[in-house]
């Protein structure tokens, strides 16, 4: 998924507070991205976002999200679903009433999922990468 699965060199400090340590140097430690972002690279993507339905979950236009396949969606999981043909992210509601599909937008009061339409729930979406 990422480059030729070359660990990226990691520091092994996180904040600084004062003077640096020396030895902060030799730290000869990596992160490999495939295995610190991605469960199953078999049924992992990565997708663009277009769009800022989901912005208030952090979740911005232009943003890369880390979708997995092999998950079972629960309550309140963020999704990539294909409903009668159309591509979208949503948090998904599951409840005694069915399905809710929901923006981030809080005037939006979300599409309850009739039992009859064309619902596929596409991945579950675990990471979002942001540009900074």
């Amino acid at each position: 998924m990422f480059g030729n699965n070359l660990p990226i060199p990691a520091v092994s400090d996180t904040t600084p507070r004062g003077f640096p340590s020396p030895a902060q140097d030799y730290f000869s430690g990596g992160i490999d991205l495939n295995r610190h972002l991605i469960r199953d690279r078999t049924c992992t993507f990565i997708m663009r976002v277009e769009g800022n339905s989901m912005a208030d979950s952090g979740i911005a236009s232009g943003d890369e999200i880390i979708v997995d396949r092999s998950l079972t969606p629960k309550d309140g999981s963020v999704v990539v679903v294909v409903l009668e043909g159309e591509l979208s992210i949503r948090r998904i509601r599951l409840g005694v009433e069915g399905i809710r599909l929901e923006t981030s937008r809080t005037a939006d009061p979300g599409l309850r999922v009739d039992e009859l339409a064309d619902l596929t729930i596409w991945g579950v979406v675990t990471r979002c990468l942001h540009h900074v």
